[in-house]
């Protein structure tokens, strides 16, 4: 039986033993156009309001069901409830 526990109000970034899926959604961000990523300091932001929601759950929302690094580096994404 698996006894590890997850930080339920961690995004991926802050998860261990997830390294390789990180490094693959941090490629994936980072080949993002530079005209379709969101500016890092309103990344920043979202990401902090997405982890003081409590839809958030092992770096995904339960809400929508999104990884939310992935869908707050589109600019043109927001939040299923207006955080951000």
């Amino acid at each position: 039986m698996d006894n590890r526990r997850y930080c339920r109000k961690c995004l991926m970034q802050d998860m261990g033993g997830q390294e390789q899926f990180f490094a693959d959604l941090k490629a994936y961000i980072e080949a993002i156009a530079p005209e379709d990523r969101t500016p890092e300091a309103s990344y920043a932001e979202r990401l902090q309001r997405c982890r003081e929601c409590d839809y958030l759950e092992q770096g995904m929302c339960r809400a929508c069901g999104c990884y939310v690094e992935l869908r707050a580096a589109r600019r043109t994404q927001h939040c299923s409830y207006n955080h951000w």
